[in-house]
């Protein structure tokens, strides 16, 4: 990260972070720091608000409004400081498990009202603060220290479920092709509504190892092979995209009312305003 950037986002008394070597979480908290800058948008007007997890220690280090909340509330927390100062910047750093376990049901239903949130979910599909438990991203048959002879369920693809949800802006970044994640989280807090952008981590000490998957340097260059942007996907055979990850804007729909919008309405008239 260029000193300069470091310097006016990061609270560098703080540093440097906890994340093991190789994590692909720096390089996210970077890219939201990044987006924000290229934005332009004040300190005091950005609040950044986390749960609990290995993603959400990001706040902590973050030089603006923060708040590290509960886990898988960070979206309820947000949803309050929206409505109480609607002109503020929210954007919500999660992880899988955070946002799509315990935060499922508060996902849902921010999608559902469509409030001017920005989430940006840090995907490393497994629970890497806590020992390792596979998550509701953790891909069909891999291991984690809750499922030593793989895991059975399906995994969310988190863009689609909060499309279905309601959210009017969706895309997923990777921790390699920084430019295209550093472009969708600019995106997605630009857009008036809710808005989630999945950023597909790396865990070499949990995931990794468990999984053998190699170095932290082997999974980012698997990342660099594997991961496909939309437009050129759209030109692939479906074979071809088999075992493959889909980057790139998914969904935007600027026709919905913006919830906090609709609310200030009622409070008008409320208020006897016609």
């Amino acid at each position: 990260m260029p000193s300069k950037l470091v310097e006016e986002t990061m609270r560098t008394r703080r540093l440097p972070h906890i994340w093991c070597p190789g994590c692909g979480h720096g390089i996210l908290m970077r890219d939201v720091c990044q987006a924000i800058s290229n934005l332009g948008l004040p300190q005091e007007e950005v609040t950044i608000v986390s749960g609990i997890g290995c993603s959400s220690r990001a706040a902590g280090y973050m030089n603006y409004n923060t708040l590290h909340t509960t886990h898988g509330r960070a979206i309820a927390f947000a949803t309050g400081i929206k409505m109480a100062k609607p002109e503020m910047h929210v954007i919500v750093i999660t992880g899988d498990g955070d946002a799509t376990a315990i935060g499922g049901n508060h996902l849902i239903h921010a999608a559902r009202r469509n409030i001017d949130l920005t989430v940006v979910v840090f995907n490393n599909s497994i629970y890497g603060m806590t020992g390792g438990q596979y998550s509701p991203t953790t891909p069909t048959g891999e291991k984690g220290t809750t499922a030593p002879y793989g895991n059975i369920d399906g995994d969310f693809d988190i863009p689609k479920l909060s499309e279905a949800a309601g959210a009017t802006f969706t895309g997923r970044g990777d921790c390699f092709h920084v430019p295209q994640m550093v472009k969708l989280i600019e995106d997605g807090i630009k857009h008036h509504g809710f808005s989630v952008i999945e950023g597909v981590s790396i865990c070499p000490t949990y995931y990794g190892r468990k999984n053998k998957k190699g170095s932290a340097v082997q999974m980012m260059h698997w990342q660099e092979d594997n991961c496909i942007d939309i437009k050129k996907a759209a030109k692939m055979e479906p074979k071809d995209l088999e075992g493959k990850i889909i980057l790139g804007e998914m969904h935007k729909d600027a026709s919905r009312p913006e919830y906090c919008d609709e609310y200030d309405k009622i409070i008008k008239k409320a208020g006897g305003d016609k």
